[in-house]
């Protein structure tokens, strides 16, 4: 097997988006509106807060191609909680200038910019 599909399985079964027979566990019954939640959000320390949020957002475009409504369901309802806590957190977090909708009229279109950075 190629090292990047295992490496992507591994992910999807870390965070449930194989489904229960790719994963080798049909036990032969509906597991439709069950999420699998993780950790509350408010009870992760900062780093790993941050580790959760960059493993999410990793995994997000995988979720969205391949994973079943029930997982991009789940997906984003994680995706929601954890980014909803960093707010809760970082009320006043910096903010790039070229990352507002004036700044991106500046910058015009396919440049990037940091925080930090001016955007030109």
């Amino acid at each position: 097997m190629p090292r990047i599909f295992v490496w992507w399985r591994q992910e999807c079964q870390l965070h449930g988006f194989l489904p229960e027979r790719a994963r080798g566990r049909d036990h032969g019954h509906d597991e439709r509106g069950t999420t699998m939640t993780g950790v509350d959000p408010s009870r992760l320390d900062d780093q790993q807060l941050m580790k959760e949020l960059e493993t999410i957002h990793r995994t997000r475009h995988d979720t969205l191609l391949y994973g079943s409504n029930d997982a991009l369901r789940a997906h984003n309802e994680r995706m929601a909680q954890l980014e909803g806590e960093y707010l809760r957190r970082n009320p006043r977090r910096l903010v790039s200038a070229g990352r507002t909708r004036e700044g991106a009229r500046e910058r015009g279109c396919g440049e990037a910019t940091a925080p930090g950075t001016s955007g030109t």
